[in-house]
């Protein structure tokens, strides 16, 4: 026969497990002791392999309670630590300065809306508007303002319709010096027919000459007169 008891002992026990184990300080110097060296294993091998499979730079220093030191490093523990000062200072850098720079922007955006403002005001004054808001001396002074910038603008005004007299009179004067001299100047046309002229009179004055082997005197080629062809015999052939 069997023993009923022990075989449910057993399979409670199997069904059971391992049961979770509660966070806290273990009483228990032995048991402390054995859970830190074996949980000590277990994370210096979960360390190392993280490094390995991930290629990252890993750290680890555990201190035990006798003051024991236990560390792993892919690199060194040094050159991570000095990388991991940099980064937090760098982290705390970014953020000190991303703060300065936005209260700076601020600051300036609000220097240039009162700037638009005043300048806005200021425009509406000179163009006679908005001035109930002003004070007697305020008036007084844009009117000062006014009458110093309209008498600048005549001064100007006037300098330029002077310099505009000053070149049309040079203007003219050229243009008058230039007609003076086209008219002391003989034209091309007059002393052509100038020359022309003076060829034809020296032609009308030179006497008339043939060249006798070419030409016959005139008077030979006109007829006579004082003969007809009635008195002249007819040829006879003999």
């Amino acid at each position: 026969m069997a023993f009923p008891s022990q075989d449910s002992e057993g399979s409670s026990q199997r069904k059971l497990g391992r049961g979770k184990i509660e966070i806290k300080r273990i009483e228990n110097t032995t048991n402390r002791q054995v859970t830190f060296c074996k949980r000590r294993n277990g994370l210096l091998k979960k360390a190392y392999e993280l490094s390995v499979l991930c290629d990252a730079e890993v750290a680890l220093i555990v201190f035990s309670t006798r003051g024991r030191l236990y560390e792993y490093a892919s690199n060194s523990v040094r050159s991570t630590i000095d990388r991991y000062k940099k980064a937090c200072s760098d982290v705390s850098n970014t953020g000190s300065v991303s703060e300065a720079n936005t209260q700076f922007y601020q600051q300036e955006s609000n220097k240039l809306r009162r700037q638009i403002k005043d300048i806005q005001n200021s425009n509406r004054h000179i163009l006679g508007e908005a001035l109930s808001a002003l004070t007697f001396k305020e008036v007084k002074n844009l009117e000062t303002k006014l009458e110093k910038a309209i008498s600048r603008i005549r001064s100007k005004k006037n300098e330029m319709l002077f310099a505009e007299i000053e070149h049309m009179q040079k203007r003219i004067a050229e243009n008058e010096r230039a007609q003076e001299q086209m008219n002391l100047m003989p034209s091309s046309h007059d002393h052509q027919y100038q020359t022309m002229g003076a060829g034809s009179q020296a032609q009308q004055q030179q006497p008339q000459s043939y060249d006798a082997r070419n030409f016959l005197p005139v008077n030979l080629l006109e007829p006579n007169h004082h003969y007809s062809r009635h008195d002249q015999p007819p040829l006879q052939l003999v």
